[in-house]
């Protein structure tokens, strides 16, 4: 049986998020168990792991650090052992280098890049960047053939990496941004895939079936 770890340390939004992947989990061939920890042990054995979250980047960067061990063990399972890992709302966010949100503060920097606001270059455009928008994906594992598709979103910053191989599918908002990111077996997504209907539930189930 795999073991998905879903990071809890304190971020909003997480039970939703615990009961889609449970919901797609109960529709795989291969058994799977869906963990809500911050045990680093756990996290640290985990055969995947789901990161979370809502907010503001410096308050969720600091919750996370905060759980005692907790950093070291995620690195050991997805940097080391090469866990597949996906990032959720702001946690696709904690991906970057730094965070402008109140400052700057510094992120996980496991893909290169800053997480800056929303500015639409049509002031009619509101932010937040809130409800479904179109999102375009090139050959990515995650999204399966070059697809358009529909997936909902509530945010006021964005992900721009350094690197514009990170990007995984772009959205646009008054311009263009990541709607995902991927780089080796690391992944991340602004969206909800939990409140995407279809579309979310079949980018879970490519998740939790990932082999990078």
């Amino acid at each position: 049986m795999q073991t998905v770890a879903v990071i809890d340390y304190g971020s909003g939004n997480l039970r939703s998020a615990e009961k889609a992947l449970q919901a797609v989990a109960g529709t795989l061939d291969e058994p799977t168990a869906i963990v809500v920890t911050a045990d680093p042990d756990q996290v640290r054995k985990a055969d995947r792991i789901v990161l979370p979250g809502v907010g503001a980047f410096a308050a969720c960067m600091t919750a996370f650090n905060a759980r005692p061990g907790l950093a070291e063990a995620m690195g050991e399972a997805v940097q080391d052992r090469g866990a597949p890992f996906l990032g959720v709302c702001v946690g696709m966010q904690l991906l970057a280098t730094r965070g402008l949100e109140f400052g700057a503060h510094p992120g996980m920097d496991w893909i290169s890049g800053e997480v800056r606001r929303l500015t639409p270059k049509d002031p009619a455009l509101k932010v937040p960047h809130m409800g479904w928008n179109d999102i375009a994906a090139g050959n990515q594992p995650l999204f399966g053939e070059p697809a358009e598709g529909q997936m909902y979103f509530t945010h006021s910053f964005a992900f721009y990496p350094d690197d514009e191989d990170d990007i995984a599918a772009t959205v646009d908002h008054g311009g263009p941004f990541a709607a995902a990111v991927a780089k080796n077996n690391i992944a991340g997504v602004q969206f909800h895939p939990e409140k995407s209907q279809t579309a979310g539930l079949d980018l879970i189930a490519r998740f939790l079936e990932w082999r990078p």
